[in-house]
Order: structure tokens, then sequence, then C-alpha cells
């Protein structure tokens, strides 16, 4: 309360002039530069702001990209991968009907062999056979022609069986 008692209107009249012209003095040369650094923050928050707005877009446009070349190279890869099965089958393909050819080959080469080898055997045991038959039939000639006789009566038995023109 005592404040209020020492109140003087000079006092009051004084600080009033004072703060109008601390005013006046502030809005001539504060204010506009106080305010114009406040807007050209506010634009250079606001630019900050759409740049983000851009790199976001980027980067959203960046990781499409990225999921589609990565699409792209899965898509090659499994179509590399196909190829690369069906050149394999293609090899083990060929590979079976060679070696199917060539067993086919080896068979009937020794089908061959074998035939020719009993071929071969059969001509040996005919052989054999004659030389033996030869053998029998001149071992049991000399025993039946041991006499004059007999051995007269085979040769015209022979003579007349073999008919001579």
């Amino acid at each position: 309360m005592e404040l209020l008692h020492q109140f003087s209107s000079g006092l009051f009249i004084i600080q009033s002039i004072i703060f109008l012209v601390l005013l006046f003095i502030l809005g001539k040369f504060a204010w506009k530069p106080i305010l114009k650094s406040i807007d050209e923050r506010e634009t250079s928050i606001i630019d900050a702001l759409n740049q983000a707005k851009l790199a976001k877009q980027e980067m959203a446009q960046l990781k499409e990209d990225n999921e589609r070349i990565l699409r792209e190279a899965r898509a090659e890869r499994d179509g590399i991968l196909k190829e690369a099965r069906d050149m394999k089958d293609k090899i083990v393909n060929q590979a079976k009907d060679s070696a199917k050819v060539e067993g086919e080959k080896l068979i009937e080469a020794a089908r061959q062999s074998i035939q020719t080898e009993k071929n071969a055997a059969m001509a040996d045991i005919k052989n054999q056979i004659g030389t033996l038959s030869v053998n029998i039939a001149e071992n049991i000639l000399k025993e039946k022609l041991n006499n004059d006789g007999s051995h007269n009566a085979l040769v015209e038995n022979i003579l007349n069986k073999s008919n001579l023109n």
C-alpha cells in the first residue's frame, strides 16, 4: 500500500513517455528486422519441409525402383535357372541316348562275336565229327575187309548205290 501512496503523477508521465519513445524506436528500428528475420525463418522452415517432402517422395520412388529392379532380377534369375535346368536335362538325355546307342552297339557286337564263335565251334565240331566218323568207318572197314570176299561185296554195293551214268 505504501507504494500506492507514493505514487506521483509526474513520474508516471515520464515513465509513460520513455515507454512510448522506446516503443517508437523499437517499432522503427527493431520490429521490422525482427519480423523480417521471423518471416525468413518461416520461409526457410517451409522450404525445409518442402524439401523433406520431396526427399520423402524421392525415397519412395527409389524404393519402388529398387523393388522393381529386385523383381526383374529375380525373374531373370529364375529364367537363367530354368534355362540351366533345361540344358542339364537335355545334356543328361543326350548322354542317356548316346549310352543307349553305344550299349546297343556293344550288345550287337557281342551277339555277332558269339554267333561267329558259335559258327566256328560248330564247324570245328563238324570237322571233329567228320574226322571221328572217318576214323570209325576206317576201323570198321579194316576189320570187315580183312577177308577178300567182303571187300569185293562192299565195292560192288557202293558202285550199285552210286548211280554212274
